[in-house]
Order: structure tokens, then sequence, then C-alpha cells
């Protein structure tokens, strides 16, 4: 089976070439390029291909793939709001993901955000390389005994949920489906959770209902002075009601690995270009508020993870049983 590859870093080529030996009947070709309705055109000869959180799989895109007779489509991420699966279906191609990796490493990330947010670590580091001693604007609060609001328990939103608790925090969370495992949480409405958390992290899929669910209305239902989080999908948070917010000095501090505007940013090196909208500039622009490229995933251990999990779906869609959960359209 031959697969293509979209959207190719060095380190997924250095990640999927270690495990592909295990992996004899697949045949694997990296492109640079991520897929749209022109470079669809590289799949010709292909048997299937390979894309990431920002690839466009719209319904144009997959029917060239479908006149290039692509039957499999693989996402090497757990997110699926890119890709038309009604169309998918429609030209009977089989899509499957990478449900869960490395849960820690986004978890974490998560956390690291709300540290250097709060502790104003990316001024500081700033300061200091220019001989700037002085503590001034670089005052944070005490995590431990404060109360963290966990948006989604999944195995990311659980994972943050520990890292709270081993903080010492008292973790309080919302979601439509208890996870049982986590006993010292306590599950709350939404405008609770909104209303007593002095840490605010999303770890919500992207549906209809959780669209914006960060607005102006949720935001002036938040404590003054809360630290928010969002390492899940920028379209969670309506991002000019969050600058709105920002300029109403309602956040401590911010930490985004996702923002609505990232997917002509995200993994890609614009430092010699024009940003022609000014909504991230504006972000970026703050001094409490700390933005990072889409990287909460990027660890070797859930790099490898990823690796595994997507030859597998491979081997197991050629075998004609692709594995159920892992399994969006066939």
């Amino acid at each position: 089976m031959k697969i293509l590859f979209y959207d190719t870093k060095k380190y997924d080529k250095d990640s999927f070439d270690r495990v592909l030996p295990k992996y004899k009947d697949v045949e694997i070709e990296y492109v640079e390029s991520d897929i749209s309705v022109k470079t669809a055109r590289y799949a010709e000869g292909f048997d299937g291909i390979c894309g990431f959180v920002s690839s466009d799989l719209s319904r144009p895109v997959l029917e060239r793939l479908h006149k290039y007779k692509i039957k499999l489509i693989l996402l090497r991420c757990a997110g699926f709001n890119n890709i038309d699966l009604d169309a998918a279906k429609e030209f009977g191609m089989t899509v499957m993901r990478v449900p869960g990796y490395s849960p820690e490493a986004v978890a974490e990330h998560a956390m690291a955000l709300a540290l250097a947010s709060n502790r104003h670590i990316h001024k500081a580091y700033i300061k200091v390389r220019e001989n700037n001693f002085s503590l001034v604007g670089l005052t944070g609060v005490n995590f431990h005994g404060k109360v963290a609001g966990i948006v989604g328990t999944g195995k990311i939103g659980a994972a943050m949920c520990r890292i709270c608790n081993g903080f010492g925090m008292k973790v309080i969370a919302y979601d439509v489906y208890q996870n049982p495992d986590l006993d010292f949480v306590e599950y709350v409405d939404l405008d609770t959770l909104l209303k007593e958390s002095d840490l605010i992290s999303l770890h919500c899929p992207l549906t209809n209902d959780t669209y914006h669910l960060i607005n102006s209305g949720t935001i002036d239902k938040m404590k003054d002075g809360v630290v928010l989080v969002n390492t899940s999908r920028g379209a969670l948070i309506d991002t000019e009601d969050l600058i709105k917010g920002i300029r109403k000095h309602k956040f401590h501090s911010i930490g985004l690995d996702v923002y609505e505007e990232e997917t002509h940013n995200v993994f890609e090196n614009r430092e010699d270009d024009i940003l022609q909208s000014s909504i991230t500039s504006r972000l970026l622009s703050f001094p409490n508020v700390i933005v990072t490229s889409h990287q909460a995933f990027l660890t070797d251990e859930a790099l490898e993870a990823i690796s595994i999990i997507t030859m597998e779906n491979a081997k197991s869609y050629m075998a004609g049983e692709p594995i159920e959960q892992n399994t969006l359209s066939k």
C-alpha cells in the first residue's frame, strides 16, 4: 500500500521512518506541501493519503482525491473538524484518526502555559537577556489553594485535573459525561465553573455546541484576575470578545496554543511576512498573553505514539478490519 503524507515536517519524517520497518507492506512518500485542491493531484497513483490537524479535507479536495481513486484518509491527529465526513462517506472513503496518543503531553503544555503566563516567564526571559533585572511587572499568583476549572474531562482533561490536583488546587469540572476515575473532581454546571475558577483550562472538542464557548457573556461571568488556557481548538474562544476582556483587565493572564486565525500560521515560518489580519498581532501585543504554535502534542513520546497508531490504522484497513474506535467513516 502506498500512502502520501502531506504537510510533512522533519519531526514527522524522523518519527515515521523509525517505525516504518515494522510495516513491510506499507510504502510512504512525504511532501512538505499541505493538501489543497491544487496539491491533491500529488496523490495520483497512491492508495491513501495522510493529513494533519490543519489539512484542508473539504468536499472540493475530497472530490479531487476521489478522482484519483483514493480510498483511505489517515489523520495523524485526534481532531477531525477539518474534514467533510459526509463527503468522505459519499465517496466511499475510510477515514481514520489517532484519538489518543499522549494526553499527558497536551496537559503538561497546558499547565506550562498557565504557569509561564501567570509568572510572566516570557517577559522575565526577555528582560534578563537585556540585562534588566527589575521585578516590576512580574508579579504572579499562587496556584496552590486556588480553584482549577477544567472544561472537558476526556483523557487530556483528566490528565490536567490530576496535574492541578497535584499542585494543591481544588478541581472542579464541566462535562456532559462525568469521568468516574476522577473521584477528587467536583462536577458543576458551566456557570458555576466560570464564577468559581481561578484557572480555567479548555479541553473539549469543537462542535456546534462549543463554538465560541468563551464569549463576552461567559467572560463576564468569570472572576476578575482569572487565568485562561486553551490547548484544544481556537474557535472555542471568540477572539474579538477575548481581546475586549483583556482590555477590560478581566484576565490575570492567558495562555493559547490554539487560536482562531492559526490555519495559515501553524507550523510555518512567517517571520518575513506581513500578517494580513490584525487579530493575531493584537493577541501577541498584550503583555499578559502567551501564544505558542499548536505545539502541545510535540513530545518524543507523543510523536512515537502517533506514528505507531497511524501505521496500525493503515495495517488494519489493509486487513479489511479497520480499528473501530479510530474510524470516523467507512
